[in-house]
């Protein structure tokens, strides 16, 4: 049996020019994804993939005056690589062998069912999902053994949870503190420890990023 809670790890864009269809089809995904973002155009959509991170692009094939096989190409040709679906009427299967060609992740033919679009969500994101998986535990693993006490390691374990794609999060001692039964001055110490470890590095707006390379290399001599 699926479990389609591994959905609301990620972002998903939604491109119909049918506009009762797009708000119809995102009011349900609303409640299945992460942040659902639609559009009727590739113009603003384009604008919506520099802007934000988007997992998977779910694109009619016939949007309005433009072909969204087209639009896809243009993505690839300007190293923008995002698995899509793409959704078309009957009348539109001469598309599929190019829809094939652009090595699209599925074909939905209208009406979408939507049990059909969230497997086909599913199948996409569950190899993404298992791997962000494995790093969040590498990461955990690796930063836990430069800490010893219990409730930083149930920090350490909130901060994992809350970091991007980039390894960057945004947390106040405030929002650890209503989470962890933790003092402010056991919080602050533990920042400044990694902070002078160069393992977190503070970022402008109150965001940190997780040295990466830092890590790695705190992590192998902990282990020699």
């Amino acid at each position: 049996m699926k479990n389609y809670d591994i959905l609301k790890e990620f972002n998903v864009l939604y491109i119909e020019d049918d506009v009762n269809l797009l708000k119809n089809l995102s009011e349900i995904l609303v409640d299945f994804v992460k942040n659902i973002y639609t559009t009727d155009n590739t113009t603003d959509a384009y604008k919506i993939l520099k802007e934000k991170h988007i997992d998977v692009i779910i694109s009619d094939i016939l949007i309005g005056d433009k072909n969204g096989l087209e639009f896809i190409s243009f993505l690839k040709q300007n190293g923008i690589e995002v698995p899509f679906i793409l959704t078309t009427a009957y009348t539109e299967t001469d598309y599929l062998l190019d829809a094939i060609k652009l090595k699209a992740a599925n074909y939905l033919v209208k009406p979408i069912k939507i049990k059909e679009l969230l497997d086909s969500l599913y199948e996409i994101l569950l190899p993404v999902y298992q791997e962000k998986e494995l790093l969040d535990s590498t990461l955990l693993f690796k930063i836990a053994s430069l800490v010893c006490e219990s409730k930083q390691l149930e920090v350490i374990k909130m901060i994992v949870k809350n970091m991007d794609d980039e390894y960057t999060f945004s947390l106040s001692y405030n929002d650890i503190m209503e989470k962890i039964n933790i003092s402010k001055p056991t919080l602050i110490k533990l920042f400044k420890d990694l902070q002078d470890k160069e393992v977190i590095q503070k970022l402008p707006k109150r965001r940190y990023k997780i040295n990466i390379n830092k890590l790695e290399e705190k992590f192998l001599n902990s282990t020699n």
